[in-house]
């Protein structure tokens, strides 16, 4: 375990030099992992772990589209693609990757196959951090741990297969045999973590649901959204609106500060852009921080969680998500960022 120093702040990281893949193969040689779900985490995950050189087996409700998904990812009905229970009762650790919702709803099916001595996984605290509310109380004789990829299971395999590795944060909840440390750092190099970082499942779903609702997908939409009408008010085209707006961003500079920082960014820009960012952040700031304020309040009283369950608990609730992504992508914001994409060197 390395310490790193954040800022002034001194936190423990587990790099792969210290916990090297072939480490994590002999902590995990007799141990079966079982993905349970195959949406947005377990295609990743379990890919991932395939290719590393785990004994890995896919749990899965037959037909449907992520059924059909898992087979054309090569795994094989009845030898390595099971139904959630049978696959289940064959793992020694369940990487339990269902939505939160669905958690809910399978867990009464689930637990019983939880006996003595395995592993309940999860990539996301909220099941256990809220689980007054959503039920899911583990037995006292397994262990419960977390592996937490910052970022969407696409990503981590898009960043696995260009030799990269996406950061993870870890914990512990319950270690009921020992060695649930030692299994959750090697499921953590396993799945393809960059570094990881300790965290508990509390810490984990309130930075989650923050970062969700936040800059990584409300706040960022609405910031954008706000920009583009604006100029759209102002007479500017669709076309230069959307190229302010989003294409700079995500094309020219997000690569620019993911390489070295927000100053290695600015740096990098003209003086008069320099002068205008470090003019307007504090105002950006200070109209923003309080809607971070009452979002983290939100979540921490547990808000946000109800909200969650209340909505995805419904029989239609994925009819009434596809009706508000629609509208989302046939906004003329989108409509246009659509076209400009097509207009990409790459694509033509």
């Amino acid at each position: 375990m390395a310490q790193m120093n954040f800022g002034g702040v001194v936190e423990n990281v587990i790099t792969r030099d210290e916990f090297p893949l072939e480490k994590a193969r002999e902590t995990l040689k007799d141990e079966t992992i079982a993905v349970i779900g195959y949406g947005v985490q377990g295609p990743g995950q379990a890919l991932n772990l395939r290719d590393n050189g785990f004994n890995v087996i896919v749990g899965q409700r037959k037909g449907g589209k992520t059924w059909d998904k898992a087979i054309a990812d090569g795994w094989v009905p009845g030898e390595s693609l099971f139904d959630i229970e049978e696959a289940a009762s064959k793992g020694t650790i369940i990487q339990y990757l269902l939505s939160d919702a669905a958690q809910i709803e399978v867990w009464p099916k689930l637990k019983p196959h939880l006996t003595s001595g395995k592993a309940l996984y999860f990539s996301h605290g909220f099941g256990i951090t809220f689980n007054d509310r959503t039920g899911i109380v583990p037995p006292k004789d397994i262990d419960v741990i977390l592996v937490a990829p910052k970022g969407s299971g696409t990503s981590l395999r898009r960043m696995f297969l260009e030799g990269r590795g996406l950061n993870s944060s870890y914990a512990v909840y319950q270690d009921a045999t020992g060695k649930a440390k030692d299994r959750t750092i090697a499921l953590g190099i396993g799945v393809g973590s960059g570094y990881l970082f300790e965290t508990d499942f509390k810490r984990e779903v309130y930075s989650d649901l923050t970062g969700e609702r936040g800059t990584l997908m409300g706040a960022i939409q609405g910031i954008l959204l706000a920009q583009y009408e604006v100029l759209r008010e102002n007479g500017h085209t669709p076309s230069e609106a959307f190229n302010e707006t989003v294409e700079e961003l995500t094309q020219s500079l997000m690569p620019l500060f993911a390489e070295k920082g927000m100053d290695w960014m600015y740096a990098n820009c003209s003086t008069t852009a320099q002068r205008g960012a470090l003019d307007w952040m504090t105002p950006f700031h200070d109209a923003t921080k309080p809607v971070f304020a009452k979002l983290y309040s939100e979540v921490a009283c547990g808000n946000e969680a109800q909200r969650s369950i209340d909505t995805n608990s419904k029989p239609d609730y994925r009819e009434k998500l596809e009706e508000e992504l629609k509208a989302l992508r046939e906004s003329e914001m989108w409509k246009a960022g659509a076209v400009v994409r097509e207009l990409r060197p790459e694509n033509n």
